[in-house]
């Protein structure tokens, strides 16, 4: 098609040397105006009927992208490709200029690839931020990783382009640089691996509730990055911690605990041992009273009688056989009691147990699963609890034990 445009040109009794300057620049203003009416035709027509279409579905993948860029950038695709098929035959008297043509149009393309490549991935970021999958996996974190790589390879496309070389021999010349750049990028680099790790195992969750007394963080991830991780307290403070701590030094998710069947209560208190005693006669029928001591006092007195009776003991002496005390008839209480509650879950493990005594005396601790994970809902129903056993200790002779003489600093102290 040149060749004939030259020839015509001729045929005016233009000289050869220059007519084919003036054939080529024609076929470059016809190249350009081609190119001109394609991209007119495919952002006035085309990415007008796609933004009409996705205005009209139900699905709001497709308004995203529309409103991300994503076919605009679609579009801007079509001049670059258009332009590197015609480069040669337009530009075939002057061969040695399409080299430095087609480079920059693969510049230009490479950049509006990345740039699409992104634009992609935030569409994908805020479509699945708001989907169950984005509740699951750390989302930000990933996309930015799959950011960097794509920056990276396109960073190293277009280097190698403008450098003249090969992707593949400016890759192995970076090798020399990489203590420097481990040393300049070392907190970034150890944020990306521990972003990696973060998402690929699941450790973390947006609205996950973690702990890390260090860092003084204490309530839910609101945010997860590449490279940071964000905590809101319970006091609305904000902390930003590095990824890469939450690898290192480890942290406490509550996840586990949101997502079982109960939260734990696990509460010990001290009891007087100067006040345990065998069950009298008077205290006995106290206990009897109880309702919810009525089957254990049956049962338990009815065993007692017939092994002492067994074993021929003589009930003269309280050491002699076996004997109830108001501290056993209590534990059975509180494990009835615990039992009883409605805001404790019966299907997990309920227990009263005792630990080794000391100088404080001897410590009881329940243990025991609330229905709630509400953390206000569980901290009532925990103090329910200590309330009614503290209140209920003396219908069984006990005492709870406090140190005598003990200096309670003032609050100006305390503050202080």
């Amino acid at each position: 098609m040149l060749d004939s445009l030259l020839r015509y040109i001729e045929s005016f009794k233009i000289d050869h040397a220059i007519a084919m300057p003036v054939a080529t620049l024609l076929a470059v203003l016809a190249a350009v105006v081609l190119i001109g009416i394609v991209e007119v035709i495919t952002k006035k027509v085309l990415l007008r009927f796609i933004h009409q279409f996705a205005s009209r579905t139900a699905t709001n993948l497709d308004d995203l992208m529309v409103s991300h860029g994503v076919f605009d950038w679609i579009a801007r695709l079509v001049p670059p490709l258009l332009a590197y098929r015609m480069a040669a035959p337009v530009l075939k008297f002057y061969p040695g200029a399409v080299p430095m043509v087609n480079d920059s149009l693969v510049i230009y393309f490479a950049v509006v690839v990345i740039l699409l490549a992104l634009s992609v991935l935030d569409v994908l970021y805020q479509f699945y931020s708001g989907h169950p999958v984005g509740k699951k996996l750390p989302v930000k974190s990933i996309v930015q990783v799959l950011k960097t790589v794509v920056v990276l390879i396109g960073a190293v496309i277009v280097i190698s382009r403008l450098l003249g070389r090969s992707p593949v021999v400016f890759i192995s010349g970076i090798g020399a640089f990489t203590a420097v750049l481990l040393l300049i990028f070392k907190d970034s680099i150890l944020g990306l691996v521990a972003g990696v790790q973060l998402s690929s195992n699941d450790l973390v969750r947006i609205g996950d509730w973690i702990t890390m007394p260090k860092y003084g963080a204490d309530g839910d991830v609101i945010d997860i990055s590449l490279v940071t991780v964000s905590v809101q307290n319970f006091d609305k403070t904000i902390v930003v911690l590095p990824a890469y701590t939450l690898i290192s030094e480890g942290f406490k998710n509550w996840r586990g605990m949101q997502e079982s069947g109960g939260r734990r209560i696990k509460r010990a208190f001290n009891i007087d041992m100067q006040s345990i005693r065998f069950l009298d006669d008077d205290l006995m029928k106290k206990m009897e009273s109880a309702q919810l001591l009525k089957s254990y006092m049956r049962e338990r007195l009815q065993e007692v009688a017939n092994h002492n009776r067994a074993v021929g003991a003589d009930e003269s002496s309280p050491v002699n056989g076996r004997r109830l005390t108001n501290l056993g008839t209590f534990r059975a209480y509180l494990q009835a009691y615990v039992h009883s509650l409605a805001k404790i879950n019966t299907d997990m493990m309920i227990m009263i147990r005792y630990l080794q005594p000391d100088a404080f005396g001897l410590p009881c601790e329940i243990y025991c699963f609330t229905k709630t994970k509400d953390w206000a809902e569980y901290e009532a129903a925990q103090s329910d609890i200590m309330d009614h056993i503290l209140a209920v200790l003396p219908f069984f002779d006990l005492k709870a034990y406090q140190l005598q003489g003990a200096v309670i600093p003032s609050p100006s102290a305390v503050k202080a």
